[in-house]
């Protein structure tokens, strides 16, 4: 890559996002299949937060929870790039990895591991004295004590698409989101709407911005979380292949009554380790016994 495509990055709009799965076994298993190939993939990173900071350069790991990570070599191979937050992902199922085996209790099973690396993090955070986060735990954390905490995309309510952001493919298809990018590639359901030279469909986005709200969902209205909950139909479909589901039995809402337990757990703690953690992740001074009402 030459200076002008340096210089390009090196705006104050641009970011790179890149795939990170922990050290150069993980990466190689899970990503690149060729050790040669990730030495490349790792030089490419050093010289991208070199030139750029780690403040520009977003990594995301993907786990598998049948075969994670160890975690301290995980959270060490992002400190080393200077990269504190990290945003755990399970694999997707939206794109080509759905020809996995969809296990019913892998819901179960990625809600435990999520919760133990959030209580590694306490732990090692307190530690260490380096603070370090898992990025949608914290921005959970930040829904719950103030409003307007919307920078998660995927994490909204309503979830209106195409209003912010739309994803451009390389074919100049626009679509909703990448996932929706993904279930269109593999065949599953076209869910793109428009393209670059033609313009957005609106028809077509407003069909799925009718469905992008959880105000009036039978199972939602009854939920203490829904004011810091969203939807998730492309999740939805890609998964059942329609969107009238029994919200309780979905992934997304599995998935989040799970951590917004989590919060609420980690939130109520009154050990130093965890109000530490705390308190930076939710971007406040500290965190006591004064910010969590008790009654009697």
């Amino acid at each position: 890559m030459g200076e002008v495509e340096w210089a390009f990055l090196d705006q104050p709009d641009t970011f790179v996002s890149t795939s990170l799965d922990g050290n150069h076994e993980t990466h190689t298993r899970q990503r690149t299949g060729d050790g040669l190939a990730t030495d490349t993939f790792f030089g490419n990173m050093a010289e991208t937060v070199r030139r750029l900071g780690p403040g520009k350069v977003s990594a995301l790991p993907t786990i598998d929870v049948e075969r994670p990570p160890d975690f301290e070599d995980l959270v060490e191979n992002f400190e080393h790039y200077g990269i504190q937050s990290i945003y755990l992902r399970p694999i997707n199922h939206q794109g080509f990895a759905r020809r996995r085996k969809n296990e019913p209790n892998a819901i179960a099973r990625w809600n435990a591991l999520h919760s133990d690396f959030v209580d590694f993090l306490i732990d090692r955070n307190h530690r260490t004295g380096r603070y370090v986060e898992e990025y949608y735990f914290s921005q959970c954390l930040r829904r719950f004590l103030r409003s307007g905490t919307d920078d998660h995309v995927d994490l909204r309510n309503p979830n209106f698409f195409a209003s912010d952001y739309i994803v451009v493919d390389h074919d100049g298809q626009l679509y909703p989101t990448d996932e929706a990018r993904m279930l269109s590639r593999i065949g599953r359901v076209d869910l793109s709407i428009g393209t670059v030279a033609g313009g957005v469909d609106q028809k077509k986005v407003q069909l799925l911005n009718s469905a992008s709200i959880n105000n009036f969902d039978a199972d939602c209205i009854h939920c203490v979380y829904q004011p810091f909950c969203g939807t998730d139909i492309v999740d939805d479909l890609s998964r059942a292949g329609h969107i009238d589901l029994i919200r309780s039995e979905t992934w997304f809402c599995r998935r989040h009554i799970s951590l917004f337990d989590k919060v609420v757990e980690v939130m109520t703690r009154r050990d130093d380790a965890a109000r530490q953690s705390v308190a930076k992740w939710a971007g406040v001074p500290s965190w006591g016994d004064h910010m969590v009402p008790v009654h009697a």
